[in-house]
């Protein structure tokens, strides 16, 4: 599949991975297993979906569904081949079980991830939630960020990643020079945006920037009453419903602004919006052609800081 200038596809910072404005998150794809374990057919069904979708990446990791996530799109590769223009890129994750993560974990879970996909390398490779170790413990001889740094060395990934949550440990990582790119989530979005200067460092030091989780999880989908996977408060439930007022006077839907306030920044190269149904493809595609006039983001400021539920 080919993408047209319409699809803004633009190399992911110094990587030259050809990304698009969005990335496609499968971090529910394999739900549920079945008996056995692997993933249902619809779940392979939806891995095909998401191949052929006009879209460069999918977003998957070692840890999702407990592997089925990988399994699920490795199916569907092996049945229907890597379209052209389409790239997987995942993620190394700590032992679920002891939570070791050290330089040995990062290339079993290389190869744990390659031999569901039945791929051999990946263009990219993210160090994923190092929250069972310390920074010293990731950099120490012997540790994760020695296992992420031998896979590029010997061209088994294309470049690396760190992709967490909190904003003093990123910092850390991104700061290190060691890394290629950086995958914030949650953090930079119409309730929280606390990752701007995070991604402004990135930046400044080549580095391809995606942002994940621009609904915060569905609430500014419409999609439930957690952000960030943790209960709003009633008051960010009430200014999220002033957001929504405001958007319905401007006929615009809340979910085409949550959205759009990532594509516009920037800084990002890539907003990553998890799929976990068929029909949100269409979805998010008019999500993205929907017109936000310039006029409408001041209005939306003047409703003030909504006070979101991180506090990292």
């Amino acid at each position: 599949m080919t993408f047209s200038d319409d699809d803004h596809v633009r190399p992911l910072g110094g990587t030259g991975l050809p990304v698009s404005a969005i990335s496609l998150g499968a971090g529910t794809l394999g739900n549920p297993a079945q008996p056995d374990g692997s993933p249902a057919p619809e779940s392979v069904d939806l891995a095909r979906i998401l191949l052929s979708a006009p879209y460069a990446v999918i977003d998957t990791s070692n840890n999702y569904a407990q592997g089925r996530s990988e399994a699920a799109l490795g199916q569907a590769i092996a049945a229907y081949g890597l379209p052209a223009g389409h790239n997987i890129v995942s993620k190394t994750d700590a032992d679920r079980e002891t939570g070791r993560f050290d330089r040995d974990r990062v290339w079993r879970s290389f190869e744990e991830t390659t031999a569901r996909l039945g791929l051999e390398t990946l263009p990219l490779l993210h160090l994923h939630d190092p929250y069972t170790i310390t920074v010293e413990e990731a950099f120490a001889p012997g540790g994760a960020v020695q296992g992420m740094i031998e896979l590029r060395e010997q061209r088994l990934v294309g470049a690396i990643g760190i992709a967490a949550g909190e904003i003093q440990l990123m910092t850390r990582y991104v700061t290190s020079g060691a890394f290629d790119v950086l995958l914030t989530h949650n953090r930079y979005t119409l309730i929280d945006r606390r990752a701007e200067e995070l991604m402004a460092e990135a930046a400044a030091r080549g580095m391809g920037i995606f942002n994940a989780a621009p609904f915060g999880g569905g609430l500014l989908a419409g999609r439930g009453t957690r952000y960030a996977y943790r209960e709003a408060s009633p008051e960010l439930l009430a200014w999220v419903d002033r957001a929504r007022k405001l958007c319905h006077a401007w006929s615009i839907d809340l979910a085409a602004v949550a959205l759009h306030f990532s594509l516009r920044c920037p800084l990002i190269h890539s907003t990553v919006v998890g799929v976990s149904r068929p029909e949100r493809i269409a979805q998010l595609e008019e999500l993205r052609l929907t017109a936000i006039p310039d006029d409408f983001w001041p209005a939306l400021d003047a409703l003030g800081t909504p006070p979101s539920t991180i506090d990292d």
